[in-house]
């Protein structure tokens, strides 16, 4: 009589004289996970474990994170690029003050990732 495991395609094998079950994760195509994938994923898995899980054990965790990713970085972006235009930081402006440019746009790109943490990352 065979196991539920083998009745649903299961398959053994044996380590030292016990059956143990061939258990693997679906493959998953690999895609470059940057920043903001990376801090999406220690996010939930610290804070949404049964999400991370979910995600790992049917094979869309990496996929997933990639999409996280893009999606940051395009808001980042346009974030930034609107922020500038608000503000008047132009090109004009960092070639007659590279200073007070490199340190406004440093401004700018602190409050857009805190938005895009609030947004997307952290949740």
């Amino acid at each position: 009589m065979k196991s539920i495991f083998e009745q649903l395609g299961g398959t053994y094998h044996e380590e030292n004289g016990y059956l143990v079950p061939d258990l693997r994760l679906p493959t998953e195509e690999e895609q470059t996970i940057g920043t903001w994938g990376q801090r999406h994923l220690d996010y939930l898995k610290q804070y949404s474990k049964a999400t991370y899980t979910n995600l790992l054990t049917s094979g869309r965790l990496n996929a997933y994170l990639a999409d996280i990713d893009r999606q940051a970085q395009e808001r980042f972006e346009r974030l930034i690029e609107g922020m500038k235009q608000a503000q008047g930081i132009t090109e004009r402006l960092k070639e007659d003050n590279a200073l007070e440019w490199t340190g406004r746009l440093g401004n700018i790109r602190v409050y857009a990732r805190e938005i895009v943490n609030e947004e997307i990352i952290y949740i």
